[in-house]
């Protein structure tokens, strides 16, 4: 592959650098040797604020953006949230997005979420199931405000020569997860249930549904490292992704996939929680398969590198150290 398209000093603005992707992005950033990386706390960027946006970027000037920053949560957050998700998500994107455009910003990459498919999507999931069928009502607007930033970047691409790139991991876990104990994702909500079962010495542990739903899980410093690996693209690699037939879409994941049975086994035996795993069959199981295509990221050259019990560890480990 030819010299990489960022040079080590280029200006990067990570937007949502205190959350688990972003932190995982700006980690990934320095361990290859950038120098100028940008961050703000809320505190410090309300980025639904969009004058507080346009300040900020025509103050800095960013080169490259990473755009992180979002309102996420599960199924539990999603579902009763619904206002807030849509809301926030809009405001993050349209203000960045559109100040990234006004700035000159030589790329963007945009994050979002696998649930931007439709439930009933063929299994792999391909890019090109986007928009063939009705979304997850559980979580849809977080879905309709992520496939609004994909078409975001997509049309300005198209309008104003940018270049735009949107990816979309599969589920995420590691460092700097959030471990709430409702709104928290599938992952890191076992983990504190089995820790804190493990302590009481419960002798049964309750999963909802069958366990046979299939799930695709991705570490997130392999998440991190393929947005910088895509964003780091010469640039006749980098233009495969950009073309007005299709969105300026790739999928981010491993390409396979568990079950929620081995899932929780997983997690238990991380944690050391001895007792019985039993499945509450009176509660749903969801959609029952859910594994991205990403035959088009492996085809431009990276492929994931943590085995799953050993991201679950560190998973584990970043959990004792933030919450006990």
């Amino acid at each position: 592959m030819s010299q990489s398209a960022i040079p080590l000093d280029a200006k990067i603005y990570v937007a949502g650098h205190r959350g688990m992707v972003g932190g995982a992005i700006v980690r990934e950033l320095q361990s290859q040797g950038y120098t100028n990386i940008i961050a703000r706390t809320h505190a410090e960027l309300d980025l639904t604020n969009q004058h507080a946006v346009n300040e900020f970027f025509a103050q800095e000037k960013p080169q490259y953006v990473f755009l992180a920053a979002a309102k996420v949560g599960g199924i539990h957050a999603n579902n009763v949230y619904r206002g807030e998700f849509i809301y926030q998500n809009l405001m993050i994107q349209n203000n960045v997005i559109h100040a990234a455009y006004q700035n000159g910003v030589d790329r963007l990459l945009f994050l979002g979420s696998s649930c931007i498919y439709p439930k009933d999507a063929p299994q792999p999931i391909k890019e090109e199931y986007l928009l063939t069928g009705p979304l997850e009502q559980t979580n849809q607007p977080y879905a309709i405000a992520k496939i609004s930033g994909i078409e975001m970047c997509w049309s300005y691409n198209r309008q104003y020569g940018t270049q735009y790139l949107a990816v979309m991991p599969t589920n995420l876990y590691g460092p700097g997860d959030n471990y709430h104990p409702e709104n928290s994702h599938v992952i890191p909500a076992l983990i504190r249930r089995a820790h804190e079962y493990k302590l009481r010495n419960e002798p049964e542990f309750v999963v909802w549904g069958t366990g046979t739903p299939r799930r695709e899980f991705l570490y997130c410093e392999d998440m991190a490292n393929a947005c910088v690996y895509l964003m780091n693209l010469p640039q006749e690699e980098y233009a495969f992704f950009l073309n007005d037939k299709t969105p300026p879409l790739v999928n981010i994941g491993t390409g396979e996939d568990i079950t929620i049975a081995e899932l929780a086994q997983t997690v238990c035996d991380v944690v050391g929680y001895k007792g019985k795993i039993v499945f509450d069959t009176t509660k749903p199981d969801g959609t029952m398969r859910k594994l991205l295509d990403v035959s088009l990221l492996n085809n431009r050259g990276w492929t994931a590198g943590m085995a799953f019990n050993d991201g679950v560890k560190i998973a584990y480990a970043d959990f004792l150290q933030s919450n006990i």
